[in-house]
């Protein structure tokens, strides 16, 4: 059940760092009306805890315990299950939004509109080209490859000052109607972490919903504390996701000789990254 105009945001943790407890401040100092609702995938850095007892006597902060790592998509739509907003802000736990992003995500709202992501960046200012891309389709994929920016998944050029269509917003931040949400049926349980949200906005746009990027929204996202403690588990369901991704979305999967390439060329790429990985953790 909805309730008003109540925006639920829900922020996925799997020992996600000491900024979690950041980003749920900032989340509750939106000028609109919130709940925060904590999924927590099994972390033992204590900070689901920490929050549960911070927000004991606070009803706008709910934690739930997975006690065990579901993947990002499948936590988010155990989030949204409990949710009683209208709309849903699906927010990374490295992420720090102002008291006004979410009313500005929600000016851009329409009856059409699926999706609102915003740009993100680092706290340098530098953004994040994942907050708009094209679909990375494997002609696409090639181009970045050979530095041809402009028929690559990467968009060069300045941010939009306003709310423009995109193919692709980032994951980080991602602002949805309950009703859109709930129609597309949440995200796709069969991608544990990475390109859920390409394949959200993807089917999103094939529904006939909107995919916007806010580019009056910027937010400052701090990048993967769970990634740093577990690298390689992390690249290697990134890789899985990108050939569920290539095999369900890009019309070249059809060809039994490109997809068996691919496929050959995404496990090397993770092989290959593994010794820097480990060396990088080590280090730390």
């Amino acid at each position: 059940m909805t309730t008003g105009d109540l925006t639920s945001i829900i922020i996925v943790l799997a020992d996600s760092g000491p900024l979690t407890r950041d980003c749920v401040e900032h989340a509750l100092a939106s000028d609109r009306p919130v709940e925060v609702i904590v999924v927590d995938n099994g972390s033992d850095d204590g900070i689901p805890e920490a929050l549960d007892r911070a927000y004991a006597a606070d009803d706008r902060v709910r934690v739930i315990y997975n006690r065990a790592n579901l993947g990002f998509g499948p936590a988010v739509n155990r989030g949204a299950a409990q949710a009683r907003g209208k709309f849903l802000l699906v927010l990374n736990p490295d992420c720090l939004i102002d008291p006004d992003t979410l009313s500005r995500m929600l000016a851009h709202v329409g009856p059409h509109t699926g999706i609102v992501g915003a740009v993100v960046q680092d706290a340098a200012g530098h953004v994040d080209p994942a907050s708009r891309r094209r679909d990375p389709l494997l002609a696409r994929a090639l181009a970045t490859k050979l530095g041809r920016g402009d028929t690559g998944i990467d968009i060069r050029g300045p941010l939009p000052a306003t709310a423009v269509p995109a193919e692709v917003v980032s994951g980080a931040i991602l602002l949805m109607p309950r009703a859109a949400f709930e129609t597309l049926g949440g995200f796709d349980e069969i991608f544990f972490l990475h390109c859920e949200d390409m394949d959200l906005c993807r089917r999103a746009r094939d529904m006939g919903y909107q995919v916007l990027l806010a580019g009056d929204v910027h937010v400052m996202h701090g990048k993967g504390g769970s990634s740093r403690h577990r690298p390689v588990f992390v690249s290697r369901h990134k890789h899985r996701s990108m050939f569920i991704w290539f095999r369900r979305h890009d019309p070249a999967a059809k060809n039994p000789l490109l997809r068996g390439l691919v496929w050959l060329g995404i496990w090397s790429h993770f092989l290959l990254k593994i010794p820097g990985q480990l060396v990088r953790k080590k280090r730390r």
